[in-house]
């Protein structure tokens, strides 16, 4: 039986986190997550998702503010682990940690790297209209996402897919994608390869600011930046001056003409004229002071104005 210690903190790393405390050939030593945060509308402390999962099988939990201190790294020193398993923990190892498995550092990217290294890599797969995805798993070392690539599990990404929903699927390829990945490290049949640095890009945090739609940009750019904003920060405008939530739309091929972010209301849809005339039509909605509502329910119960832009 295999020592880990596993580092996590989102639902990404869930799936993970269960397949090894449930697989015979794993002993969890220790789960490290980041600390409890305040959230929601009263500012309630909450435990992240992979703490909730570690509580319940009763493993060890740890919850430092830094790695950088003598306590992390004398507290993982002492367990001695053959593996130490990272999946969107969310911050960057020392190398002195990185340096005490006798196996390595296994991360869980929720990416095809090199390409989004960084921070919400699914999230950017979806704004940036990929066709296809994937988990990959790398030895870690101290730069950003920069490790030896090990495996990679591939997957088409839908159309109409959001990112939340492509979240989720990705998640559920890690158990196997890990089990495979430690079953040839301790057997020598991997080889680590370099990522070529060249073909190698860094995404950021997505941020409110960023939500904000531009409707001179093209609707497939729209269709794609609603999709990869759900279900956070969702994707905005303003109408009459009130905030509107765009939380699913379409492209359509339609042949109206007008000023980018016309509204044109028919047959109970919302459609948008973006830029170069291409047209969205909006599907699920939000007005603020309201509930997200389907775009039929929408119209009955407010409607647009004539002539009436968006943002």
């Amino acid at each position: 039986m295999k020592s880990v210690v596993f580092m996590g903190t989102p639902d990404f790393a869930v799936p993970a986190l269960r397949v090894l405390v449930e697989n015979p050939d794993y002993d969890v030593k220790l789960v490290i997550s980041q600390p409890d945060k305040p959230q929601g509308r009263h500012q309630e402390l909450t435990p992240p998702p992979v703490k909730l999962l570690a509580l319940r099988y009763d493993l060890e939990m740890y919850q430092p503010e830094t790695l950088k201190g003598e306590e992390a790294y004398e507290k993982i020193a002492a367990i001695a682990p053959d593996f130490i398993v990272v999946s969107a923990y969310g911050k960057i190892l020392p190398k002195r940690i990185l340096d005490i498995p006798k196996y390595g550092c296994v991360n869980l990217h929720g990416s095809l790297l090199p390409q989004y290294r960084g921070a919400a890599p699914i999230q950017w797969s979806v704004i940036n209209g990929d066709k296809k995805t994937g988990v990959t798993t790398m030895l870690m070392d101290v730069g950003l996402d920069t490790g030896d690539i090990l495996l990679v599990s591939e997957t088409e990404i839908g159309e109409e897919e959001t990112a939340g929903e492509l979240f989720d699927r990705l998640a559920g390829l890690c158990p196997d994608l890990l089990i495979k990945t430690l079953k040839a490290l301790e057997q020598g049949s991997v080889t680590p390869v370099k990522q070529d640095d060249e073909k190698a890009t860094y995404v950021s945090m997505l941020s409110k600011e960023m939500a904000v739609i531009d409707w001179s940009d093209t609707a497939v750019n729209i269709h794609n930046k609603v999709r990869g904003m759900a279900p956070w920060p969702v994707a905005k405008t303003t109408y009459n001056s009130k905030l509107l939530k765009i939380f699913a739309c379409k492209v359509i091929d339609k042949n109206y003409t007008g000023e980018p972010g016309e509204v044109i209301v028919k047959d109970d849809e919302i459609f948008v004229i973006c830029g170069n005339n291409s047209v969205i039509s909006i599907t699920e909605l939000q007005l603020e002071g309201s509930k997200r509502m389907k775009a039929a329910d929408f119209l009955r119960g407010r409607g647009f104005e004539k002539q009436q832009k968006l943002g």
